[in-house]
């Protein structure tokens, strides 16, 4: 269990990501794709990664014997983009290579060079990254940005109904929040004092089974959280729901699984918000949609009869 210990600017500094970590997702990607079984919703990107990438290549040998202490792979520069994040991985101290490394005793030869803090071998570290990136994660980056957006609705309605305690509440099942301390599912028994640092939360499409931390307590505080089920986006509706609603109002019921408001929808349809209140309005009146209010903000979802129809159309 670990326990993050929060005070009162704690609280204050507390951020949601407005994009999932390129990095992050990388190293989750790759362990995503060990997994033997997996859901629909990973089921053909499995297929399609495995097709483009040799799990004998040096990449995916350094991923998997990194990934399990992800500190050296996601700097927190990361959270810029992932060009800022290789080119603070390219310049890590070399002492922070080594004490990175040295956790896992004895390395095997061609890891070597590494654990040394050799420049070029950090250097070839990182362009391993940069193609990892560009085959687990890249192809699918619309999907993802999609899907986190959805979260950050999902947290922009906790923070307006409860504040950041609701916020914070809302990160379950992954973590407990017990003022002043979240607790988060986790490998090893250790608290983390946050002492005015805030905490920045990232969402991650790749994430499973438990939310991510870094190991080093000095860090910037980052929690990686896997995100639901549901609000994992997977494309457009199927086109036998474009010939009974209409390709627009199918793709607004579509993109309405997640929970979004006029603009939101707007945006992910590529049309205006005009348009898509005459659709929401159209939807609702079947009963295919609901329009709920947060404060200021409007926020349309699908009702059960809405759910059941898209049931047998996954995107």
């Amino acid at each position: 269990m670990l326990r993050l210990i929060f005070t009162t600017d704690d609280l204050v500094r507390t951020t949601v990501a407005p994009t999932a970590d390129p990095l992050w997702e990388v190293v989750l990607g790759g362990s995503r794709l060990r997994d033997r079984d997996h859901p629909p919703t990973f089921h053909e990107w499995a297929l399609e990664v495995r097709k483009k990438l040799d799990s004998r290549s040096p990449a995916v040998r350094v991923l998997h014997l990194l990934s399990p202490a992800p500190d050296l792979l996601t700097p927190p520069e990361s959270a810029a983009g992932l060009e800022p994040g290789l080119a603070a991985l390219r310049t890590t101290p070399e002492g922070r290579v080594r004490s990175q490394l040295i956790r896992f005793g004895p390395l095997p030869e061609w890891a070597k060079p590494l654990a040394t803090g050799d420049r070029r071998a950090v250097a070839v570290l990182a362009e391993m990254m940069r193609y990892l990136h560009s085959r687990l994660v890249a192809p699918y980056s619309e999907v993802i940005r999609e899907s986190v957006n959805a979260d950050r609705a999902r947290r922009a309605r906790d923070l307006v109904d409860g504040g950041v305690h609701g916020l914070l509440a809302g990160l379950g099942p992954y973590a407990r929040w017990r003022s002043p301390v979240l607790e988060v599912d986790h490998p090893e028994d250790r608290e983390l004092p946050l002492r005015g640092r805030g905490l920045r939360l990232v969402p991650s499409y790749f994430g499973r089974f438990r939310a991510c931390t870094l190991e080093d307590p000095a860090a910037p505080p980052v929690l990686v959280y896997p995100l639901a089920d549901t609000d994992r986006w997977r494309g457009a509706a199927a086109r036998s729901l474009d010939a009974l609603l209409g390709p627009t109002r199918s793709a607004v019921l579509e993109c309405a699984r997640t929970g979004a408001g006029t603009t939101e929808l707007a945006r992910r349809v590529g049309t205006s918000p005009a348009s898509v209140s005459r659709h929401t309005g159209v939807l609702r009146a079947a009963g295919l949609l609901r329009t709920s209010r947060y404060g200021t903000q409007t926020v349309h979802s699908l009702t059960g009869l809405g759910e059941s129809l898209l049931g047998g159309h996954p995107g």
